[in-house]
């Protein structure tokens, strides 16, 4: 048993200040792999005084030295990167080839990227020719609260608090208390880079107490979130009272429209992605629109694929998909099964229970709905988990009109050989990111979307300019 109750307060690890103990569940097992710490209200105004304390000095650290000590961590990821992994694939169940090839390594993605658009930000720029004595300067907007989830814990933790460091904010991070134990290994890397003391606070908690707190504090500046959409509607509530910035990552249902022009591999690649990480993705592609005229074909291959995709322990090696993250979230997912059959959509592949040999761990059936309406609860609500249903339509406007009719509006996708087409559609989808042709987005892209998705947009310049506050000056001295 792995034991970690302390937090990282003011450059150490500290104490909790009562004694609340809570057990992280290894997925894969059902059993308790490591004990951690829940913090109260003392926790997080400590976390918070080291922040403000700490902000003053790294507000005016030369932006080159804030770099430099976020290539420290890299340095440390770089020493310890299967550490991480294996955190990560215990944890929260990603199976350890993915924890390796696609979990850890957003780390090292995103934040050579952050530096690489750190180089771009103009911290102080003229207003333009009409105003030769005006300046435009970009600060750090303070102490910034970060709340991250359990399903892709690194990919998040780097997209706020690198940015937030490299931008000159001091920040207090609460992982979800799910998976704890790669934040935790983050905040070593940290703490071996060096960085002065207070700039990085971590507290365990979960999201009524400490995520609450955060949200609250007067003394935080703004507010981070990814996560559910009720959570961040809770969060936004709370941070009302003191009128901070708050940015929020949530929900998805994502279209993916396939035309009949598509490539042969679009439906096999929806169905992959669909279920990849268990299905545990924001941004996954869970409606897949077919044209009228291939849709009996998608159906088919679809069902095809999902039913050679393995489910099994996230220690072994392979390509297959993990147990989801905990019981809840099992619970959730086979309500949902039965309510899309109760509902009349077609079952053509999974279903409810457990997969065919498994009498424990939280492993979900790969399951494919055919002639799903939009209408269905399976085709509006976000059930995070391997869950795909196929939705038929007849033209492109059609299209938009059942893509576009879903309170979020994260992810969608196309899939067409015609330049033109895919052109409009991008133009017509109402959500912050669209991917064509299995094409991934570029390096720097910003992540986030519309509606109940949220208005966040992490990565890339973007993502460091969240965290700082625009200030217009005017009768600046020419240099």
């Amino acid at each position: 048993m792995i034991e970690k109750r302390q937090f990282y307060i003011n450059g150490e690890w500290a104490a909790p200040a009562a004694a609340r103990d809570y057990q992280v569940i290894n997925p894969s097992t059902e059993e308790p792999c490591a004990v951690i710490s829940l913090g109260d209200q003392a926790d997080t105004d400590a976390a918070v005084a080291a922040a403000s304390d700490a902000f003053p000095d790294w507000d005016v650290t030369d932006p080159a030295k804030r770099a430099r000590y976020v290539k420290g961590i890299l340095e440390q990821y770089e020493a310890r990167k299967d550490e991480m992994a294996q955190a990560i694939s215990q944890e929260m169940g990603a199976p350890i080839d993915m924890a390796r090839g696609s979990q850890a390594p957003c780390l090292p993605w995103h934040l050579e990227n952050f530096l690489k658009a750190f180089d771009e930000v103009e911290w102080i720029k003229p207003l333009g020719p009409h105003a030769p004595n005006d300046r435009i300067a970009m600060e750090p907007i303070g102490v910034v609260g970060l709340i991250t989830p359990w399903n892709w814990p690194m990919n998040q933790v780097t997209l706020k608090v690198i940015p937030a460091l490299l931008a000159g904010c001091t920040v207090v991070l609460k992982p979800s208390e799910e998976a704890p134990l790669s934040s935790l290994l983050f905040a070593e890397f940290v703490h071996d880079a060096g960085l002065p003391a207070g700039v990085f606070n971590l507290v365990n908690g979960d999201g009524a107490g400490v995520g609450s707190q955060l949200s609250r504090h007067p003394d935080v500046a703004m507010i981070s979130f990814t996560g559910s959409t009720r959570a961040g509607k809770a969060i936004s509530a709370a941070a009302a009272e003191t009128l901070k910035r708050v940015t929020l990552e949530l929900g998805g249902k994502g279209a993916n429209v396939i035309f009949a022009d598509a490539d042969e591999k679009a439906v096999k690649r929806g169905v992959i992605h669909c279920m990849n990480n268990s299905g545990q993705s924001c941004n996954a592609p869970t409606r897949m629109l077919v044209e009228r005229s291939i849709y009996d074909q998608a159906v088919e291959t679809a069902a095809e694929v999902a039913g050679k995709i393995g489910v099994g322990p996230a220690s072994e090696p392979g390509r297959h998909i993990g147990p989801v993250v905990n019981k809840t979230q099992w619970d959730k997912i086979q309500e949902m099964i039965a309510v899309g059959m109760k509902e009349g959509a077609r079952l053509i592949a999974g279903g409810p229970g457990l997969p065919e040999g498994m009498n424990k761990g939280y492993y979900v059936r790969p399951t494919v709905f055919a002639d799903v309406t939009n209408d269905m609860r399976i085709a509006q609500e976000e059930i995070f988990g391997p869950v795909l249903s196929i939705i038929p339509f007849e033209d492109e406007a059609d299209a938009i009109k059942i893509a576009n009719d879903t309170p979020y509006g994260l992810t969608n996708y196309v899939q067409s050989q015609d330049g033109e087409r895919r052109n409009r559609m991008a133009r017509g989808l109402r959500s912050g990111m669209v991917e064509m042709n299995g094409q991934a987005r570029g390096a720097g892209s910003p992540f986030g979307g519309v509606k109940m998705s949220g208005q966040a947009r992490e990565g890339g310049i973007w993502g460091i300019e969240e965290f700082l506050e625009v200030k217009a000056i005017s009768g600046w001295a020419a240099e």
